[in-house]
């Protein structure tokens, strides 16, 4: 037997399949406050803060090359020290790859890929391990090495791969969009990070209302963040329909060494770009923030990395021998 409804807080479902987390924090949005100091007088005095639509003098441009990268835990391995000690390690293997958009021709295609793989560990004694034709050189990290930290090792070697796959491919006058913070590729020129989630709230309340108030194909103003990697920064909200009040948003960076001008071009140049790569939740399970040609991507790469109960068994397998 059912009472009778009641009147309750407003609830929204996040379209992001939940395998692959939420597409914001809990709490409807960025629930954790930045240290970082925020300048929001870069485009606009943060007194008149207001949503920045699509200017129609700003085309797309011809080219647009979307990178990405994808890394995956092969085994879980531990080093037996002449000492008596013994220190964990991972083997992982990791891709990187970058998309041709030719918006003239309507065109995408895989432009550039590589693939690594490695033994990260802080063992001072361990080797590569080498099996036929594959082999994971060792990426020895600073610390104790603990196991639960080893995976973020990955990121450094797959950020490197990305930078040298992105710059076999460049041409005059291209837009590269690199998929997360852009980190240490600011050096790359017209070049922007692409944050599809969102954790940290960088801006105060009134200007976060700007940004949630944002419509399908609208942005905010630019600011700059002083955080460690420091950098131009602007919201923008992809194409969709309804939802809570951050859903289809998204946050762009540039670097830090652009002009004000610069930037603010970089932001009007993303808005009339970004949004035709949006995904629709019918196709992704991450739309509309995992773009098309990046979704495409990853399962690209993803093949290419091998399969992986084969590379276990290699490992396994050299792990025995190694102990002979």
């Amino acid at each position: 037997m059912t009472g009778p409804s009641r009147a309750g807080a407003r609830f929204f479902v996040d379209a992001w399949d939940p395998a692959y987390g939420a597409s914001f924090e809990a709490g409807g949005g960025p629930a954790a406050p930045s240290s970082a100091q925020v300048d929001a007088d870069v485009e606009l005095p943060a007194t008149d803060w207001r949503a920045v639509d699509a200017r129609r003098d700003v085309a797309a441009p011809n080219v647009v090359l979307l990178v990405d990268g994808v890394r995956r835990i092969d085994a879980s391995v531990w080093t037996a020290e002449d000492d008596g000690g013994s220190f964990p390690g991972i083997a992982a293997s990791y891709a990187a790859g970058v998309v041709r958009c030719d918006l003239e021709r309507g065109a995408a295609e895989l432009a550039g890929s590589r693939v690594g793989r490695g033994l990260f560990t802080a063992s001072p004694s361990a080797q590569d391990v080498v099996a036929g034709a594959i082999h994971y050189p060792v990426h020895r990290v600073s610390g104790t090495g603990e196991l639960s930290k080893l995976p973020a090792a990955v990121q450094g070697p797959l950020t490197a791969l990305e930078v040298a796959v992105s710059e076999t491919v460049r041409a005059d006058g291209d837009l590269l969009v690199v998929d997360g913070p852009l980190r240490s590729r600011r050096n790359l020129p017209r070049t922007l990070g692409y944050i599809k989630t969102q954790h940290s709230q960088y801006l105060d309340g009134r200007l976060t209302a700007v940004v949630t108030g944002l419509a399908p194909g609208q942005r905010c103003p630019v600011f700059r963040l002083g955080t460690a990697w420091g950098g131009y920064s602007w919201y923008l909200r992809l194409p969709v329909a309804g939802g809570a009040p951050w859903a289809g948003i998204v946050r762009v960076e540039c670097s830090a060494e652009l002009t004000e001008a610069e930037a603010i071009g970089l932001a009007d140049l993303s808005l009339v770009t970004l949004p035709r790569f949006a995904s629709t939740p019918y196709k992704d399970p991450r739309a509309p923030q995992n773009l098309i040609p990046i979704a495409g991507l990853e399962r690209r790469l993803r093949g290419m990395l091998g399969d992986a109960r084969l590379l276990h068994r290699v490992l396994t397998a050299a792990a025995r021998g190694i102990r002979r």
